[in-house]
């Protein structure tokens, strides 16, 4: 074989591979798709959800996080409270006005009962929004109700 057509073929082999390697590269890997997939999730995750503190009111030793999750046209409220008093019910609503001067209750959520409530309510986001000011109180029980114990605002 003539020197001058080994050297041309060793060339064509490597300009192929390195064609192969460029394409390679310019591929992205599964990670950077998962990672953006992922991003793109918790985006349109965090579009849906609003996360609401709990401060505590009246020395009661009680504050909490309130997640609001829409899916469906619906709103699901989770309370979650730290220094409740256990197993004894406590009524919890969104009212109308902000934290600390709440006024009328606008929207009712399940009683917590220790430190746990959830409700779903037939609202949206963009709804609840619309209607702001808004606040989330945590009553010290139902005889006690005039009591609050922790509230906080819904800022979008």
């Amino acid at each position: 074989m003539n020197k001058n057509v080994v050297i041309a073929l060793v060339l064509a082999a490597l300009l192929v591979l390195g064609f192969m390697m460029l394409s390679k590269n310019k591929q992205p890997s599964t990670s950077v798709v998962d990672e953006i997939t992922q991003t793109e999730m918790e985006d349109e995750l965090t579009a849906n959800q609003l996360e609401v503190a709990l401060s505590e009111q009246n020395s009661s030793g009680e504050t909490g996080t309130v997640t609001l999750v829409e899916e469906n046209g619906q709103v699901t409220v989770t309370l979650a409270m730290q220094g409740f008093p256990e197993d004894t019910p406590q009524p919890a609503h969104i009212h109308v006005g902000a934290c600390p001067d709440v006024g009328a209750v606008k929207y009712p959520l399940t009683n917590l009962v220790n430190g746990q409530s959830v409700t779903t309510l037939e609202v949206t986001l963009a709804q609840l929004e619309s209607e702001l000011p808004l606040g989330i109180n945590v009553h010290k029980s139902a005889s006690e109700a005039s009591v609050y114990t922790a509230c906080g605002d819904l800022l979008f």
